[in-house]
């Protein structure tokens, strides 16, 4: 073989060397960027090399939740608030009368079988002898009074006559069930009621998101799993959905994290590449006093500086510090309207109206 041929087969296999290089850089390069293994579980404490000894026997545990952190996170996410009443700010109410005490379970097995009048929460109370309190009816009380209730308004709309009217039905059913009798407001009071209060809600309405973008490699669902947990996130009940608990149980989370649902229940997630991710805040469904869209910002400009994304608005621009205090000044205003109108974001009201 020639000098040639061998300075030939010699530069052809640097440049093989080379082409492979380059493709299997570019192959990493574009692989979503995964999350880092915990060093505690990759490197398990190694036990001493001995005999036995039965005074040095560890105490055996069963398996189960860290109690310190994993029982806060089940139990804020778990435990529902107590039921909200019946109010006149933002329910149609009907007074039924008895003449004598009922028991839980006769207005239990006097109940319809489904609370709704059309789009629109259903409910009867009654007046418990014992603590002279109004609540829903359960077994082993006796309620002395009952009063039905029908929701306004909510996000479908104002309630209008054709479920007003289901509404009487129902609430009669049950008062003749109970030998009961009920007292109804007018109709066509209530259902212009319904619309200024509807109006209102439309007015003064607010949910709120930011988008991540990736602004190079991509991520992992796992990636942006240990990414948000940083930050407070627990996983949601429904896969590419995670939320930033309330810091008072029962009460609706703070922020919303939602990405592709496909990539999250993929074969392989970690091979599932994402670039985009959505927070989002449901303004009338939190209390003022978690600062939420305070949280909302320090959420995304973390993210987005730890995971190399960049956060845009609806329009694919980016979202500038300028701009988020404008978004926050008028939410101050929005929740003073709120408070104004006794339904502070938040309250059991200004859930159910914003529901």
């Amino acid at each position: 073989m020639s000098t040639l041929q061998i300075s030939l087969a010699i530069l052809g296999g640097l440049i093989l060397a080379i082409v492979v290089a380059h493709s299997t850089w570019s192959a990493r390069k574009n692989l979503p960027r995964r999350a880092t293994p915990d060093p505690a579980a990759a490197n398990p404490p190694v036990e001493p090399v001995g005999e036995p000894s039965l005074d040095a026997a560890p105490e055996r545990q069963e398996p189960g939740f860290d109690r310190d952190s994993s029982l806060d996170v089940l139990t804020a996410l778990t435990v529902p608030e107590k039921k909200p009443g019946l109010d006149a700010l933002i329910d149609v109410m009907a007074p039924i009368l008895v003449d004598a005490p009922v028991s839980g379970e006769a207005a239990l097995a006097a109940m319809p079988s489904t609370r709704r009048a059309g789009s629109k929460p259903f409910a009867v109370e009654g007046l418990n002898v014992a603590t002279g309190a109004w609540e829903t009816p359960f077994a082993g009380q006796r309620y002395s009074a009952f009063q039905a209730g029908v929701q306004l308004a909510n996000r479908t709309g104002a309630l209008n006559q054709i479920e007003f009217s289901e509404f009487v039905i129902k609430a009669q059913a049950f008062a003749d069930a109970i030998d009961g009798q009920p007292e109804f407001p007018d109709m066509l009071d209530e259902v212009a009621r319904a619309r200024e209060l509807d109006n209102f809600a439309s007015a003064h309405d607010a949910q709120l998101s930011f988008t991540l973008r990736a602004k190079n490699t991509a991520w992992s669902p796992g990636y942006v799993h240990q990414s948000a947990a940083k930050l407070g996130f627990v996983t949601g009940s429904i896969p590419g959905r995670m939320v930033l608990p309330a810091s008072e149980s029962g009460h609706a989370p703070i922020l919303g994290l939602a990405f592709d649902t496909q990539a999250a229940m993929a074969e392989d997630p970690e091979q599932t590449a994402l670039r985009e991710l959505t927070l989002s805040l449901d303004v009338p469904q939190v209390l003022r006093s978690e600062q939420p869209f305070v949280r909302m910002c320090e959420a995304a400009i973390t993210l987005a500086t730890s995971m190399d994304g960049v956060i845009i608005d609806d329009q694919g621009q980016p979202i500038r510090p300028e701009t988020m205090e404008v978004i926050h000044a008028d939410l101050e205003q929005l929740y003073d309207t709120l408070e104004g109108r006794d339904m502070p974001a938040g309250s059991a009201l200004g859930r159910r109206l914003f529901s």
